[in-house]
């Protein structure tokens, strides 16, 4: 029997004689049935990396193989193997939503019969049926987004690699879509989430690595990753709008801000004295409300990359 494994090897791409690298000796491997996260912000080399994987770009030097095929030898194979979806909207202005899912669905190779048969079963757990006969030109962005999943997995190849696949898309039908990516590694296709999110990754991954200036910076499941944060607390203050930041105590190890959002590294110990901290800041209408929880993936992501852009309002 084949393994599909996917592996890379010390992929390294520069544009300009090996003074700058896009991606930089970059090692992993991902495994049928598995979904691997790839988290970096935006040009950390992500989208280069994916494009040396389906063949739109050579490697400088390095080595790519599917199961028994050189990817960077053989390209077309590579076209063969993999389905992608992109960050840009499919092109399907001219198409009905059933129909650019069943035609894309036969190009790469699937029957008529198996293929109406899967897509009816993608319209109805995507909860797009009452697009189903209209135009992609009269879809709305998060629309397109899901008719575009469903056209890339209708038929999918042994890998699916999704970059950003729920930017758009409404918070209920995200949930639906991230069903349906779990069910493709139950159905044994590896599959290549390429985000930014780190919310939606610790949720939906089975490994990950961050990825920054073209390098790995860190790689495992995220529990793993999490490991070196053992024993500390994230502080989430929502503070009052306009407000500078308050003088931090001395019990803060580390804090990020975004916008009205302060979030403070405690240690568990410190639970009590940061608790008070925060109601005192309430008191005097510095806050206006807080949160005390475990540390995240988010928090190793911005400590990792200093990408405090990635810090969502709603849960920061």
């Amino acid at each position: 029997m084949t393994d599909w494994t996917f592996r890379a090897v010390d992929v390294t791409k520069s544009y300009d004689d090996g003074k700058t690298f896009a991606n930089d000796r970059i090692t992993l491997h991902v495994e049928p049935g598995e979904v691997y996260g790839l988290l970096g912000p935006n040009g950390a080399g992500k989208t280069t990396l994916v494009k040396q994987v389906i063949g739109l770009l050579k490697p400088s030097s390095g080595t790519m193989n599917l199961g028994p095929h050189d990817l960077v030898d053989d390209p077309d194979a590579a076209r063969q193997l993999c389905s992608y979806l992109p960050q840009a909207q499919m092109p399907i202005n001219s198409f009905k939503t059933h129909e650019a899912i069943a035609i894309t669905g036969m190009i790469r190779g699937g029957t008529a019969a198996a293929v109406a048969a899967r897509r009816d079963a993608l319209i109805e757990a995507l909860d797009i049926g009452e697009w189903r006969d209209t135009l992609g030109a009269k879809l709305s962005g998060g629309v397109k987004r899901l008719v575009g999943f469903a056209m890339v997995t209708v038929w999918p190849g042994r890998v699916v690699i999704l970059d950003e696949p729920t930017n758009d898309v409404d918070p209920l039908r995200r949930r639906l879509l991230w069903e349906q990516v779990r069910r493709l590694g139950d159905e044994g296709v590896a599959v290549f989430l390429v985000t930014h999110n780190v919310l939606e990754a610790e949720k939906s991954v089975d490994r990950l690595a961050i990825i920054d200036r073209g390098r790995i910076l860190a790689e495992g499941t995220p529990s793993s990753l999490k490991q070196v944060d053992r024993g500390r607390l994230r502080l989430h203050v929502m503070l009052a709008p306009h407000t500078p930041t308050p003088e931090l105590p001395p019990f803060v190890e580390d804090h990020t801000r975004v916008r009205s959002n302060l979030i403070a590294v405690i240690s568990e110990a410190e639970a009590v004295h940061g608790i008070g901290w925060a109601q005192e800041l309430m008191g005097i209408g510095i806050a206006e409300e807080y949160a005390l929880a475990a540390t995240t993936l988010e928090d190793v992501y911005v400590r990792l990359t200093g990408d405090v852009a990635a810090r969502e309002p709603a849960s920061s």
